[in-house]
């Protein structure tokens, strides 16, 4: 503006300077809102600031985190995912999706996000240690169904035990343990203890599907129609 004054361009130039004063009051704000843990507010003044600086890697990582603490956590992958191509090299915005995704009991996208972090730095210390609990999990997962596949339900089992001990900290897992166990074990004719372990997973879950047809299965194996 001071280059080449002229009407129109200075109040062109007076509209950014108060659209830019106004972004900052609310970032300031957002910032405090974020401090003092009052995160549906942060969220609401990020959108506003975000519709404008929509390129702004740290304020979507901000709002993500804003969404966690909300449990929230598709739109907090949302905004870490576009944080992690707006940002080079951003190692941290993976490692938080996957373990985001870990959380959530999706290990294979877990285990895609944390080898992107890898690539980008091969020495980062958290990356490599959830990959290694990511890739064992997912091991182990993937040798219990190739069982099941192969109708060998016995060893089966003994994986989907070891995957309970692998990740005994994240409750999903032990759910999806239990739920392929009373599956083998209703395949495997083991009416009983199949009812037994499927009514524990449909106690945490009562529509799980899976767990229904396999109690539903069992029953059948013990003449118990009704049921």
């Amino acid at each position: 503006l001071k280059s080449n004054p002229s009407n129109n361009e200075e109040k062109e130039a007076q509209t950014q300077l108060t659209k830019s004063d106004e972004l900052q009051r609310l970032h300031s704000q957002a910032l405090s809102a974020y401090q003092q843990e009052h995160y549906e507010a942060a969220i609401s003044l990020l959108d506003e600031i975000l519709a404008v600086c929509v390129w702004d890697a740290e304020l979507r990582e901000l709002r993500a985190e804003c969404y966690i603490k909300e449990g929230e956590p598709s739109k907090a992958i949302s905004d870490l995912k576009a944080a992690a191509k707006l940002k080079n090299d951003n190692t941290e915005a993976f490692y938080k999706i996957s373990r985001i995704y870990y959380q959530l009991g999706d290990h294979e996208l877990s285990l895609s996000e944390v080898r992107e972090c890898l690539k980008l730095d091969q020495d980062h210390k958290q990356c490599f240690s959830l990959y290694k609990q990511v890739k064992k999990l997912n091991k182990q997962i993937e040798s219990a169904e190739e069982f099941i596949r192969e109708g060998r339900y016995e060893d089966a089992i003994n994986k989907y035990d070891s995957v309970m001990k692998t990740e005994s900290e994240v409750p999903i897992y032990a759910t999806r343990a239990k739920e392929r166990i009373c599956h083998c074990l209703s395949k495997n004719q083991q009416a009983t203890e199949a009812i037994k372990l499927c009514t524990e997973v449909l106690q945490l879950e009562p529509t799980n599907v899976n767990a229904l047809k396999d109690r539903a299965e069992a029953y059948l194996l013990e003449d118990m129609y009704e049921e």
